[in-house]
């Protein structure tokens, strides 16, 4: 009788363990193994590349979907309002498109924890003239419907009556913003971040008062008593946290382009036009293992592309080699612009190899170019800098906090290669950024 009691028992356990725990949300996922995470389309978010997927809320579903151990589906979307409705429906698992926080949606779905924060801004075309609040509008503002924008449009009319504007599901917010361009829309409304990268390339868009304040942004979950997986969200956006994986992706995405300048960046673009075809196929043909897009970008930032520029401290050419470092590879003028730019790819791509393999890309092209300008001894000493501080000395994203410490006597008594305007090599490594980011966009585009 015991014997018969004791086998039913280990029967029942084993049944019970066979079965796969479905009932949760989570259960679910991994009986699946994947997690269905939704997002818009848009450079700031998912884009697919020459190098395949990218965009910060891509990279940051990954690293979520290696968390929990499940493939990531990844659901790209055109419309916020179907967005919503089919994670309403459970058809997705987690919005994750920098969204935020606003009263109608805190009322219909989760959020996991907050990670983020951008602002709104009215946009737009530089020649108009700049409305300082919505009073001061003479035509619509044309916005996506269902999104935070049309929310603070409807808010901000009970202080202004006349407020008008349309809302569409016919174009996602870089089309707005391409319709300022085109003179399609009189105004329009874009989160800070997106209008960021925007304007890398198009300087004419204007921005003419903030909407909102900082607001903070989260992903999304479908409201329910299931725990299962919103309690993960809680765990994982604390790993991302303390590990620096936010902050890494933060930086590798909208590092460079937190400060914007209309001049400079308008008469990049000018450049690029007049006068990089002059020198465009010796930057093809000498920039080795590099994106040739990359050498031009680091020869603007060093002469603006000027084959006789010339600095204080005896620097010269187009790539602005020093006398030693053109030795080194091969050049016997250095106001020769073929045999300059030849040298500079050279030189570029040696500090590229010098950096650890350890080290991946981006960072460790961030950080040969912070060497090209400070030189490689002094980024050594700022990345010793950084661990002895507690940061990360494989991440460009840590090294750039520490490297301007290379200013500072008490900081820079103590390294093997003392004083750097390392400050500078910061602000160079990020103007860079910006050049080759607009040069890869015009260049795709086929931009004039």
């Amino acid at each position: 009788m015991l014997k018969r009691v004791v086998i039913t028992i280990i029967i029942f356990l084993l049944a019970a363990c066979s079965e796969p725990v479905a009932e949760t949300h989570l259960g679910q996922i991994k009986q699946k193994d994947k997690v269905r995470i939704g997002t818009l389309a848009g450079e700031s978010t998912y884009y697919i590349s020459a190098d395949g997927e990218l965009g910060f809320e891509y990279e940051l579903a990954q690293a979520f979907a290696n968390f929990i151990g499940t493939e990531l589906e990844i659901i790209p979307f055109f419309s916020i309002k179907d967005m919503l409705n089919k994670l309403e429906k459970g058809q997705i698992d987690i919005l994750a498109s920098g969204l935020t926080l606003n009263n109608s949606r805190i009322e219909q779905f989760r959020f996991a924890p907050e990670y983020r924060s951008i602002s709104q801004k009215l946009v737009y075309k530089q020649g108009r003239k700049r409305p300082r609040n919505f009073s001061q509008l003479d035509a619509p503002v044309t916005v996506i419907a269902k999104s935070a924008h049309a929310a603070s449009l409807l808010k901000a009319r009970s202080k202004f009556e006349n407020l008008r504007w349309i809302e569409t599901d016919e174009f996602d917010e870089a089309e707005l913003l391409q319709g300022i361009i085109d003179g399609k829309f009189d105004y329009t409304i874009a989160d800070s971040h997106t209008l960021a990268l925007f304007r890398r390339y198009h300087p004419e868009l204007s921005i003419a008062f903030s909407v909102t304040r900082e607001e903070p942004v989260a992903w999304m979950l479908k409201q329910s008593d299931d725990d299962s997986l919103y309690a993960l969200t809680i765990e994982f956006f604390g790993f991302a946290q303390t590990s620096g994986l936010l902050q890494n992706l933060e930086e590798k995405y909208f590092g460079h382009v937190r400060q914007f300048n209309y001049i400079n960046t308008l008469a990049y673009i000018e450049a690029v036009r007049d006068i990089l075809p002059k020198y465009k196929d010796w930057f093809k043909q000498y920039s080795r293992s590099l994106d040739w897009r990359l050498l031009a970008a680091v020869s603007y930032q060093e002469s603006m592309w000027d084959p006789r520029a010339k600095s204080p401290t005896g620097v010269r050419g187009i790539m602005m080699l020093t006398l030693p470092t053109a030795k080194s590879v091969g050049v016997k003028n250095r106001l020769e612009p073929e045999q300059n730019i030849r040298g500079g790819g050279i030189y570029l791509e040696k500090l590229i190899n010098r950096v650890p393999d350890r080290i991946q890309e981006p960072d460790r092209t961030w950080l040969a170019l912070a060497a090209y300008n400070v030189g490689f001894g002094h980024m050594e000493d700022a990345r010793v800098l950084t661990e002895k501080a507690g940061g990360d000395p494989d991440k460009w994203a840590d090294v750039k906090k520490h490297l301007p410490l290379l200013i500072k006597k008490r900081y820079y008594r103590d390294t093997k290669y003392g004083f750097a305007r390392g400050d500078v090599a910061v602000k160079y490594v990020d103007n860079i950024r910006r050049y080759y980011d607009t040069l890869v966009w015009l260049d795709e585009n086929q931009a004039d």
